[in-house]
């Protein structure tokens, strides 16, 4: 009878060690922050008034910290605007601080993710609607794998696109 009523009490110290370890790591798990582009057939490009149903996969937006989301055709109009606020001073922005996220579309899955862990292709034969453009990739393996066969010059992280880059690709030095 000892013998039962000990192996009960080692059974159920068990199960408990096992659920309370469980709940443990469930609990200090991090959830990963979910990205979306909400947009539909009015949805227009704050920089070039293009619609973004017609390239999903170049679509991209910045949410400011006062509420109000701001669409892009492009990564490039997205880095134009990131860059120079200001220039649309209706939005409300003064600078980058006033972002509380940025998502631009994978080129390759077509999914949103986060814009500033993404990884931009520079001088690749594929063009946006907004022309010369920087695609987007969650990985940087993926970008330099379409670097490689798209002749993309360079794969640079978020902080390396400069506003400089960004006026080249426009024409404008």
């Amino acid at each position: 009878m000892k013998k039962m009523l000990l192996t009960l009490l080692l059974l159920s110290l068990q199960l408990f060690a096992n659920t309370e370890s469980n709940q443990t790591s469930w609990q200090t798990k991090p959830l990963e922050p979910t990205y979306v582009l909400n947009y539909d057939k009015n949805t227009t490009c704050l920089v070039r008034h293009l619609p973004l149903y017609q390239s999903p996969k170049w679509a991209a937006k910045i949410e400011v910290r006062s509420g109000k989301t701001v669409y892009f055709c492009s990564p490039k109009s997205m880095f134009e605007f990131y860059h120079r606020p200001g220039k649309w001073y209706d939005v409300g922005v003064r600078s980058e601080r006033d972002f509380s996220k940025i998502v631009v579309t994978d080129y390759e899955s077509l999914k949103p993710i986060d814009a500033e862990k993404a990884f931009y292709v520079y001088g690749s034969n594929e063009t946006s609607p907004a022309g010369d453009d920087l695609p987007a990739f969650a990985t940087q393996e993926a970008a330099q794998k379409f670097a490689k066969e798209h002749n993309g010059k360079r794969v640079m992280p978020f902080e390396k696109v400069s506003d400089a880059l960004i006026r080249l690709l426009n024409g404008r030095i």
